[in-house]
């Protein structure tokens, strides 16, 4: 995915004579903490909400204040991954997409971005959740799909956590069942070590069909 096939259309940016409630108000709307300024297809730079609610004046044109436009942004062709890595470092709630003429394409929303990394994580997707803590020499994403796959069950999605000084990973999966049992059996027996499960039901092998026939001849 590249960052033209995530530009959002609706958010229109704001001109340099456009008034600070004007840009306010447009903030408020799209709940968004930065617009881009653009002239024409120009990019001058992003603007914050945190500046502009400082100005006493709101009838005053952003183009005639002096404040401290931030000017990130990404070329039309840069992948998904770097546009994360922006926002995350930056703190930003919108990032401009440009061609390599610099002419004005549309931005990426934060919203936008976490609607997209929710698809890619199949987060909308039924199913259960395996979160494995490996040593870097047993990363097989092969391995582990070989063990799902054995279960009837695929992987949906998957990372890798790494932590500081550290061999240990953390592999999380997203698996398209919620019976999980079978699966956490077989990683264990391949030395896995099962960190947490989530989204899942275990089967009891009809040991509560047999109680809740029981209970209802007792009932009789």
């Amino acid at each position: 995915m590249f960052a033209s096939e995530l530009i959002s259309n609706s958010i229109p940016p704001l001109k340099t004579s456009d008034s600070v409630q004007k840009a306010l108000d447009r903030m408020a709307e799209f709940k968004l903490y930065h617009l881009p300024i653009v002239n024409e297809t120009q990019f001058l730079g992003l603007v914050a909400e945190e500046e502009l609610i400082e100005v006493r004046d709101v009838q005053q044109p952003i183009g005639s204040l002096s404040l401290s436009i931030l000017n990130p942004f990404v070329f039309e062709d840069v992948h998904v991954y770097d546009i994360i890595r922006l926002f995350n470092q930056l703190h930003l709630s919108v990032v401009p997409v440009l061609d390599y003429k610099k002419n004005y394409l549309g931005l990426i929303s934060i919203n936008s971005l976490l609607e997209y990394t929710s698809n890619i994580f199949a987060v909308k997707e039924y199913g259960g959740i395996i979160v494995l803590e490996i040593s870097n020499r047993n990363n097989s994403l092969s391995h582990m799909a070989q063990i799902v796959e054995a279960d009837n069950a695929q992987i949906l999605s998957s990372y890798v956590q790494s932590f500081p000084d550290s061999t240990r990973l953390e592999v999380t999966l997203k698996i398209n069942k919620t019976d999980l049992s079978g699966i956490i059996a077989s990683f264990e027996r391949y030395d896995y070590q099962v960190k947490a499960v989530f989204n899942s039901t275990i089967s009891d092998n009809g040991t509560e069909d047999r109680f809740n026939s029981f209970m209802n001849y007792l009932n009789v």
